[in-house]
């Protein structure tokens, strides 16, 4: 790992424009958005939200509850009527308006993203520009949302029309909250639904700035609300709803079980984009210059807070050491430091309790006879400030596939390294988990990338690439990574009803019953 070089004139003229912007955004406290208008808690509660750099207090947020959720569900009910009704290229050019809006705020967006995440600069930088991507491509989906299928018959045609479902609720995540909130927010503001959105309670910034924007580009009071708080409290009562119909999360897996329950009751549709514990699968005839690449950016960029990073890595024994040994040298000049330096790759963790968990995983593996090849702690870096939350990037080798540390998401700059002697034992390692998110496969040949990609348990593979993002294409995986898929048409099946009509062509046989 690098030292940190950071610039203090630099990085510290960074964080105080940060601050100046959550301050603005926030005078006394960050509210909730209801019916286009800030508001407090219906009970006064706040909570504090720290930074992960140094644990300073960056502001107060409005804590929801059940009455807070109840008024947001009721005015995004209200709303709903009147903006399904809402032309699609009208639909369309309001979600340009807020695409717009994105970029033209995007160092804004960053400089928050960063202060509240810790993420580095390096990468929320383009965190606007993706954001604006997912409003245009839907806004431009716009016009083909209610369109459905003919299958007609010598008898009968049958066509299919889609309609919006309803209000649906939203519950982003603290990883890549400004992002994955458009990512859900989008689609279904272009399929014709109200939102609901309950940002993750450690990153409130972003979640709040967003919907802001979206009131200034011309969205209508309600159409979007916002309810800061926790998911034992605002979430919870959110899923339980009865008027918001559908739940679109992006977590933990034992939160989306209790989310599934939860909704039980008014039978919720659910969309699930949980947890994940991608393997990264290298063969000994890979480009490895390429494989060292993608493997060092899918697991230590972000922090390593990435659903779908590559977290397991399997090698082939013949190249396994000499592979390992590249990672560790690439991991080692990493720079780790303030995020606000746009030279910084890897920031702080984002919470305390997130950085207890990586490291309890990291001790608990090496006394279990692991070894850390790099990385586990932030020692040996005194320009980090103790009180921020730093995790050095770290490689784990000599694990066994039983281990936690090769089971669990860990959710952090941990990287998890096991050797392979052929296909079918790279196969049974790659599908031993309870996961299935991604998989990445590094190889030269053609028919073992199509023979292991129709095999991996996953719901995407990627052959001889990092995450490639194509918002046509259906993101989300199987088993215990999640339920449904995101992107393109994919989307708009989850925020709309489909409707069947069918009407007789002509005077064809009607079976008699009763008629002599």
């Amino acid at each position: 790992m690098k030292p940190d070089t950071t610039t203090p004139t630099t990085a510290s003229a960074n964080r105080l424009k940060a601050q100046g912007l959550i301050d603005a955004l926030a005078p006394g406290y960050l509210p909730h958005i209801i019916d286009g208008q800030p508001c407090a808690s219906v009970d006064g509660q706040t909570t504090t939200n720290y930074s992960p750099i140094d644990g300073s207090v960056l502001n107060q947020t409005a804590l929801g509850s059940q009455a807070d959720v109840e008024a947001a569900s009721l005015s995004s009910s209200r709303a709903f009527e009147a903006w399904r009704q809402w032309p699609a290229n009208k639909r369309r050019d309001v979600l340009h308006a807020i695409a717009d809006r994105l970029e033209a705020n995007a160092e804004s967006i960053a400089l928050m993203e960063t202060a509240d995440t810790g993420q580095p600069l390096h990468f929320t930088g383009k965190t606007a520009a993706r954001g604006a991507e997912n409003f245009r491509y839907f806004a431009d989906l716009c016009s083909r949302a209610a369109d459905g299928h003919s299958y007609p018959t010598p008898t009968h045609l049958n066509y299919t029309m889609r309609e919006p479902i309803g209000p649906v609720g939203a519950i982003t995540p603290w990883n890549m909250p400004f992002m994955l909130a458009t990512w859900k927010i989008a689609p279904a503001l272009a399929a014709g639904c109200t939102v609901v959105h309950k940002p993750a309670e450690w990153s409130p910034l972003t979640a709040a700035f967003l919907s802001k924007l979206a009131l200034e580009a011309g969205l209508p009071a309600g159409v979007l609300n916002t309810v800061q708080g926790l998911g034992g409290g605002a979430g919870s009562a959110l899923t339980q709803d009865p008027r918001i119909k559908a739940i679109a999360f992006v977590g933990g897996t034992k939160t989306g079980s209790r989310i599934m329950a939860q909704g039980a009751p008014s039978l919720k549709r659910v969309h699930f984009e949980l947890g994940g514990k991608s393997p990264v699968v290298v063969f000994e005839d890979a480009d490895l210059d390429r494989a060292v690449d993608a493997v060092a950016f899918m697991i230590f960029s972000l922090n390593g807070q990435r659903c779908n990073a590559g977290s397991r890595l399997l090698v082939q024994r013949s190249i396994h050491n000499e592979f390992v040994k590249r990672l560790v040298q690439r991991a080692q000049s990493i720079r780790m430091g303030d995020p606000f330096d746009k030279a910084t790759e890897v920031g702080p963790l984002i919470h305390g309790v997130q950085l207890a968990k990586v490291k309890a995983y990291c001790d608990k593996a090496q006394q279990e006879g692991a070894t850390i090849e790099c990385g586990g702690s932030s020692h040996g870096n005194p320009a980090l400030h103790p009180q921020g939350h730093w995790m050095a990037p770290t490689i784990v080798s000599g694990v066994s596939a039983s281990m936690d540390i090769v089971q669990d998401e860990v959710f952090g700059p941990v990287l998890a390294v096991l050797p392979f002697d052929d296909e079918a034992h790279a196969l049974a390692l790659a599908n031993d988990s309870r996961y299935g998110l991604s998989t990445y496969l590094w190889t030269g040949n053609v028919g073992r990338a199509h023979r292991l990609a129709r095999s991996f348990q996953s719901g995407m593979v990627w052959v001889n690439t990092e995450i490639a993002r194509n918002l046509s294409t259906p993101f989300g995986g199987m088993k215990e990574s999640g339920i449904g898929r995101d992107g393109g048409d994919w989307s708009f099946d989850f925020y709309m009803e489909t409707r069947n009509v069918c009407i007789a062509l002509d005077e064809h046989a009607i079976p008699k019953i009763g008629k002599k």
